[in-house]
């Protein structure tokens, strides 16, 4: 069946539609990819259990709650997309899968990770954007390989000293959290490319000169008073990234002052209003 059909019953009452794909998943896809996002799914296609080869699987856009442990058998699998769901808690299957390098949890209702998390030591790409996380889940620091990491749009309001123990960690991505500060723990991680920390309440960067290996530091929508301090050749995205980034001392006045914060940026900041 093609692509057209399985759009079209997406819209069949569910207990039909998993039985019309479970029939139609009768063979291992060439590409060892099974996408199923968008299919409306409540429960998980048992069938696709069989495909003990199979490398990624997206099951993203559907209305999963839970995964059975029969998928503990695709222990291949190195790509796997539950974002968008409805997923309250990590279903702990998850974590039987080792060789998983990259994985999508983002615009669930997760509050939290397990522990038992800290079992998939090759996981390079962690999702966990729009999520209920008030802190940063701590199994995460155990995630030796973790290269990136997005968990950006949760009210998250620091992060933790041992996020420095993530050596191979190159870029984090903290948009639209809570942060009151420039977290100080990103700044004893020199070996970090890309830090983003937009759309948050911060109002005064530290110097990131020291940071020798950053390349892009995007701050932008936050009510801050001056622009992060960066080595030569990084990239700044925000305010006053074209322009000196020490602020003016106190009682300088002249066109070129660096201006107050706009009402916009503390509307901006939930936990200002």
């Amino acid at each position: 069946m093609g692509n057209t059909v399985r759009r079209i019953i997406a819209f069949i009452p569910h207990n039909t539609c998993q039985k019309y794909l479970a029939g139609d998943l009768e063979e291992m896809p060439v590409d060892k990819m099974v996408d199923l996002s968008s299919m409306q799914l409540r429960r998980f296609p048992l069938r696709v259990c069989a495909f003990t080869e199979l490398i990624k699987l997206y099951l993203s856009d559907n209305n999963l709650n839970s995964l059975p442990p029969e998928v503990e058998l695709l222990q291949n699998l190195q790509i796997l997309a539950l974002d968008f769901n409805n997923f309250k808690a990590l279903p702990q299957v998850v974590c039987s899968l080792k060789q998983l390098y990259i994985l999508y949890l983002g615009n669930n209702k997760l509050k939290d990770l397990p522990p038992e998390m800290s079992s998939l030591k090759n996981l390079q790409t962690l999702w966990i954007e729009f999520n209920y996380l008030t802190n940063l889940p701590s199994v995460i620091c155990e995630l030796t390989h973790l290269k990136t990491l997005h968990a950006g749009c949760n009210p998250i309001r620091q992060l933790p000293e041992e996020l420095k123990t993530l050596t191979e960690l190159r870029s984090i991505w903290m948009s639209g959290t809570l942060l009151t500060e420039f977290p100080k723990v990103l700044l004893e991680m020199p070996f970090l490319d890309v830090i983003d920390v937009d759309r948050n309440c911060i109002r005064f960067f530290p110097s990131l000169v020291h940071l020798a290996n950053l390349k892009l530091v995007i701050y932008d929508h936050n009510p801050c008073q001056n622009a992060p301090k960066v080595a030569k050749g990084v990239r700044r995205v925000g305010r006053w990234s074209e322009e000196t980034p020490e602020p003016k001392k106190k009682g300088t006045r002249h066109r070129g002052a660096v201006p107050r914060p706009t009402t916009r940026s503390i509307v901006d900041c939930p936990s200002l209003k």
